[in-house]
C-alpha cells in the first residue's frame, strides 16, 4: 500500500511539473510574438519592410480596414510604398493554442499611404501566428478594423 501510495505522489508530482512547464513554455510564447509583432512594428516606424518579409508565411493573407485582400508580395509592395511618419501599438495582447498564437493591438499612424496621399491611421488589428515545422513563428493572416471615433 505503501508503494502504490508513494508512485500515485510521484505520478501527481510529474503532472504538476508537466503543468508548470507548459505554463512557462506558453508564457514564453507570448513573449516571443509579442517580441515578432514589435520587430514588425520597427519596420513600419523606420519604413523597410525588409524586416517584416521573413515573419510573413509564404501563403500570407493581408485583409485591409478597408477590405481590400493581400497575399504576401503584395502586402510587402504596400508596405515599400507606404512612408510612416508615426506608428504606435497600444493594448497588444497575444493568447497562444498550442502551434497557433493569435496577437491582437491597436494601431495609430500617420504618413502617407501607398498612393501618396495623407493618411491618419487608427485602427484594431488581429494576427494570427502559426509554429512552422521549422520552429519559426510566422503570420499567416492579419486583419485591421479602422475605429471610428
Amino acid at each position: 500500500m505503501k508503494r502504490i501510495l508513494m508512485c500515485f505522489l510521484i505520478g501527481l508530482l510529474s503532472l504538476g511539473s508537466a503543468a508548470q512547464s507548459q505554463a512557462q513554455a506558453v508564457g514564453g510564447t507570448e513573449k516571443a510574438v509579442a517580441a515578432l509583432e514589435d520587430q514588425w512594428l520597427q519596420s513600419q516606424k523606420t519604413n523597410n519592410p525588409d524586416l517584416v518579409a521573413p515573419l510573413l508565411a509564404d501563403k500570407f493573407v493581408n485583409t485591409g480596414s478597408d477590405g481590400k485582400v493581400m497575399n504576401k508580395a503584395e502586402s510587402l509592395a504596400n508596405a515599400k510604398a507606404t512612408k510612416y511618419a508615426s506608428a504606435e501599438y497600444e493594448d497588444v495582447k497575444v493568447a497562444v493554442f498550442g502551434d497557433t498564437a493569435i496577437a491582437t493591438g491597436g494601431f495609430k499612424a500617420t504618413g502617407t499611404d501607398a498612393s501618396g496621399k495623407a493618411m491618419n491611421v487608427h485602427e484594431r488589428w488581429t494576427d494570427t501566428w502559426v509554429k512552422m515545422p521549422s520552429g519559426k513563428w510566422q503570420c499567416v493572416a492579419t486583419h485591421g478594423s479602422a475605429i471610428k471615433m
